[in-house]
């Protein structure tokens, strides 16, 4: 088998044709890269159809071409298109030949181009995508993961045809089974023999078999191999341990066929139990979940390889040990970051049935494509070990009623016969299963987040536990292995009693009530963990987490805000990446920070006066003691700690000192006056002294500074790198206070792919090469395009250029 990346020399252009919004006149073609969002540079406004649930941006219908030489040694062979995602109703011609489609925007899915290809000529692809009123959250457009091409002799191992699976782990082996599917698209019976080879994270084979295969004309054979693995080394979140499996063909003479080297992202079982809880070969794991959009950022919805580890690491390092990908399922680079570095996966499939959300979203498509979207998700992640969870869907309309508990019933099944080794779950909000029953919330036109937003954490959890919910989807939440609960703690205890198998996970809950809801799965262990919606800040769902002031122009009462909002403002990171305060709260409350976070709210909102606040709306805090501009005048300053007692420090004098958890766990407040210098915090339990941090004020002169992630970079469409432009001072504190613009330029073997900031609300262009700073910080993203320097230079009017050089090695493309 040859799998040849095919993201090179595309162009996307509007639609042609006589019923196309385009006649002619002036070309609008560009020349991209993939993985592409062909939405994410259209003109945002207040008028897009979707409002800020797509973050004001507007429909769009677009074309992707590409042509490519077909040898005419390639007539005999099979040759597949492989689109891991394209953003929606994709369609795809060859040679304007009708080839294949799909309807769901982030299946991955193959198309048969060999009766369609002409060889030894130039041959043309074309894609066509169109989306608009698909989601509830921003999604973009276009071929937004990569494409592949495969090329593949008439007797061949099938795409996703090796599946490795741990049958058992025992004292001193593992045993592994290796199912590999062969098919034969020649004319004559095949006699072959497969060889499979496992080697260990270090390179070294542990484990082979070889197995005689014969398959009739037209024929597939399903092979079942069974390896022992001595003293293998397991994956775990802490040890993420990847072994290799290369499957072989090889004809009567021992020659090569052909060949797929697959790798075990890690052996290890995934159980669940009401009293024992999740475990990971054998060992308990509690979820410290994140729920993650798909996109990223100043890249809007381009999966490109480095910018989903990159997102991964990050999230690692913030403490969570899981995502959830919502509400669609995750890229195969995502899933690769997260073998890879040890996070672990609930991968999710679907954010509504038959029951539609938007106005033209994947409800009109379900009845169809249901179960070849299930049956590509499971292909895709059948041999990812980060992946321990299905979930077959988000707060799914239907669930309270009896259709919907058959429909339930049928999508765990087929995923059962699919992948018997996970288990399968669901996102029930329990408000939505018994809307009907809730006269005042039927009889509003709001949307879901409003509704919620309006009712209250409280509220949620209230109506989370009534009888209505209990009966109404007992028969839809019994098909499933594990019940995911969205904003429905209040259930947690009960259902030990009330349902002793059942096993739970907080699938979506409020960032700000981690603090309560954390000792909840602590202390009940039919509950695996919580996910907090979200870990990652996200395009769309505008200002669903930002707090509404009296004072602000635009303050209307409403949850999702105006534009140019742009973000939901609800994540742990920013959409940069950067760590905001609730997110070292977070840490706190897991336990896995000693020291105290300290945090100032903003000091121009001092006593005004807040209209709104919902529960996915941290305070308005930034970890910062720098405000020009703001001396001698009030402000409030948020210090978390694991502790009983908080003192306030400033200049090494004690300013305020208060108990933790008042207001809310393990989070003590304080009024005090701003002035610059050294604020500390210091945590006392029992009195005795249990950990301190301290914010410093910048001073002097503000310098500009660039830092990249990394220097050395591959010469491939799947690397990145990130440049933190800063502003700080001369002992290398952040300005905060003093925003103002930078600009970027990049010149040589790179592109600028993406610049932004975290700011919620701008209307600022990912695509420009000036953008104003947020909270001193902006983040610049460059593509390789070649082997060469990339020499990326940063300037900001009245601070001195920055220069960052970058190094680009060549790469082989084909694997």
């Amino acid at each position: 088998m040859t799998v040849t990346p095919f993201t090179s020399d595309w162009i996307v252009r509007a639609p042609r044709g006589p019923f196309a919004a385009v006649q002619g006149g002036e070309d609008d073609s560009v020349a991209v890269t993939l993985p592409h969002d062909a939405l994410r540079d259209a003109e945002r406004s207040p008028d897009a159809p979707a409002k800020g649930g797509a973050a004001y941006s507007p429909a769009g219908a677009f074309s992707y071409l590409k042509t490519f030489d077909v040898p005419a040694e390639w007539a005999g062979r099979i040759v597949r298109l492989e689109v891991e995602g394209a953003f929606r109703h994709a369609m795809v011609f060859l040679n304007d030949e009708f080839a294949g489609n799909r309807a769901d925007g982030f299946a991955r899915f193959f198309v048969d181009l060999t009766p369609f290809l002409r060889f030894g000529e130039t041959n043309t692809l074309r894609i066509e995508v169109r989306s608009g009123q698909d989601t509830r959250w921003y999604a973009g457009a276009g071929l937004h993961r990569p494409v592949f091409l495969h090329v593949d002799e008439p007797v061949h191992i099938e795409p996703d045809g090796v599946r490795v699976t741990t049958v058992r782990i025992e004292d001193d082996q593992a045993v592994l089974e290796v199912a590999t599917t062969i098919a034969n698209r020649g004319l004559t019976t095949a006699s072959v023999t497969l060889g499979t080879e496992l080697q260990a994270p270090s390179g070294a084979v542990v484990e082979s078999d070889s197995t005689p295969v014969t398959i009739a004309p037209g024929g597939t054979a399903l092979i079942r191999q069974r390896l022992y693995v001595q003293d293998p080394a397991l994956w775990s979140v802490e040890s993420p341990a990847l072994h290799t499996a290369t499957s072989t063909l090889r004809d009567g003479d021992g020659g090569v066929v052909g060949e797929e080297t697959v790798t075990v992202h890690g052996i290890r079982t995934v159980t669940v139990d009401p009293r024992k809880g999740l475990l990971i070969n054998g060992e308990p794991v509690l979820l410290r979940g994140a729920c993650i959009h798909s996109d990223n950022g100043p890249l809007g919805a381009a999966s490109i390889a480095r910018a989903e580890e990159r997102r991964i690491q990050l999230l690692k390092d913030a403490g969570f040990n899981a995502i959830r990908a919502a509400h669609n399922p995750a890229s195969p680079a995502m899933l690769d970051a997260c073998d890879r570095l040890g996070m672990l996966v609930m991968d999710e499939a679907f954010d509504m049935w038959g029951r539609g959300k938007t106005t033209y979203d994947y409800a009109l498509d379900f009845a169809q494509w249901w179960r070849a979207d299930l049956e590509s998700m499971v292909a895709k992640d059948a041999n990812h070990a980060s992946v321990i969870m299905y979930s077959i869907g988000n707060e799914i309309v239907e669930v309270g009623t009896p259709h919907g508990a058959i429909q339930a019933r049928d999508l765990a099944e087929h995923v059962r016969a699919l992948d018997p080794t996970r288990p399968v779950t669901n996102g029930v909000n329990a408000t939505l299963a018994v809307l009907d029953e809730l006269d005042a919330i039927m009889a509003s036109d709001q949307g879901l987040n409003t509704l919620m937003g309006e009712a209250g954490a409280n509220m949620m959890s209230l109506i989370g536990s009534s009888d209505a919910v209990t009966k109404r989807t007992a028969e839809s939440s019994a098909a499933l292995d594990v019940l995911g609960l969205n904003y429905a703690d209040g259930r947690y205890a009960s259902d030990a009693e009330r349902f002793p198998h059942r096993v739970i996970v907080g699938s979506e809950t409020f960032p700000t009530q981690i603090g309560e809801l954390w000792p909840l799965v602590e202390a009940n262990p039919n509950v695996i963990g919580d996910f907090t919606w979200t870990g990652w800040d996200y395009l769309g769902e505008v200002g669903i987490g930002a707090t509404s002031y009296e004072e602000d122009p635009e303050a209307n009462g409403a949850l999702e805000r105006e534009y140019p909002y742009l973000t939901a403002w609800c994540g742990d990171l920013d959409i940069t990446g950067w760590r905001r305060p609730v997110s070292y709260y977070r840490e706190i409350v897991f336990g896995l920070r000693t020291t105290p976070a300290i945090a100032a709210v903003r000091p121009e909102r001092h006593g005004q006066t807040v209209t709104m606040q919902s529960p996915w709306a941290w305070s308005d805090s930034v970890d910062s003691w720098t405000w020009p501009g703001f001396e001698g005048r009030p402000v409030t300053v948020e210090v978390a700690a694991d502790a009983d007692e908080v003192a306030l420090l400033l200049d090494g004098v004690e300013i305020a000192r208060g108990p933790v958890g008042e207001r809310r766990p393990k989070l003590a407040s304080f009024e005090t006056t701003y002035r610059p210098g050294t604020l500390e915090a210091v945590g006392y339990r029992a009195g005795v002294e249990s950990g301190r941090t301290a914010l410093v004020s910048a001073t002097g002169d503000t310098l500009l500074t660039a830092t990249a992630d990394r220097t050395a970079l591959r010469a491939d469409d799947t690397d990145l790198a990130f440049i933190a432009i800063e502003l700080r001072d001369a002992a290398g504190v952040l300005v905060t206070g003093a925003d103002r613009e930078v600009s970027v330029e990049v010149t040589g073997s790179g592109t600028l792919a993406g610049f932004g900031t975290g700011a919620p609300k701008t209307a600022e262009r990912f695509d420009a090469t000036t953008r104003t700073t947020f909270d001193g910080r902006a983040l610049a993203i460059v593509r390789p395009t070649g082997p060469g320097t990339i020499t990326v230079v940063v300037t900001a009017p009245g601070l001195a250029d920055v220069v960052v050089d970058l190094e680009v090695a060549s790469d082989p493309r084909q694997h």
